[in-house]
């Protein structure tokens, strides 16, 4: 008698609980069920564009201090991992870019340094857009440090390498550069130019 009254009681108690798990389940609101996926393949997912590491172009700056400092950082990275991994061809992009920075800055040593790498690294390459512009920078830095003379020879160079090459678009800009200088020869060079900082030593004095 006890025994049949305890299997009663067990099955009361399992009909009550799989009433209350009715009850919540039908209170549940059910989504509808997830589309399967049919096409695996790249083309369906959308990227966003993404600027390649190797070259910074048109970098539009204020005249504040942190921006030109923010900048030089940015491409300076982008300068170093290129020459890690041996992308000559974009570091001298980023050296190109990094002079325009100085140039901004009338810091004209660094920027004539900057310049130079970049086209020794342009040369090697045979990127002779690349040269020619490189020449035109250094023009334009020695026209404004008054050696009129080095900007010409750097002026007739690229206009002698862009005529071979048949880049007519930039004889034609060469010519006019060349005629700029000329025409401003006696004007009075800058005076408010900018040398790099000298590094700060650690070792104190005895």
């Amino acid at each position: 008698m006890r025994f049949t009254l305890l299997i009663f009681i067990c099955c009361m108690f399992c009909l009550s609980a799989s009433a209350q798990w009715y009850n919540v389940l039908k209170s549940h609101k059910r989504f509808p069920l997830i589309e399967q996926v049919t096409d695996h393949s790249l083309s369906r997912i959308r990227i966003s564009p993404v600027l390649k590491p190797g070259k910074v172009h048109n970098t539009t700056l204020d005249r504040s201090e942190y921006s030109f400092q923010a900048a030089e950082n940015m491409v300076m990275r982008t300068a170093q991992h290129n020459m890690r991994f041996r992308v000559y061809n974009d570091a001298s992009y980023n050296f190109s870019e990094l002079a325009k920075l100085y140039i901004q800055q009338n810091r004209y040593s660094e920027a004539k340094w900057y310049l130079l790498q970049s086209n020794i690294i342009s040369r090697q390459q045979n990127d002779d857009k690349h040269t020619i512009a490189n020449l035109m920078e250094l023009a334009t830095i020695k026209s404004e440090l008054g050696d009129y003379t080095q900007a010409q020879q750097d002026l007739t160079e690229a206009h002698d390498m862009a005529k071979v090459r048949g880049f007519n678009m930039d004889v034609t800009a060469i010519e006019k550069k060349m005629a700029f200088i000329k025409q401003n020869k006696n004007n009075t060079p800058k005076t408010d130019i900018r040398y790099a900082e000298a590094p700060v030593s650690n070792s104190k004095a005895e």
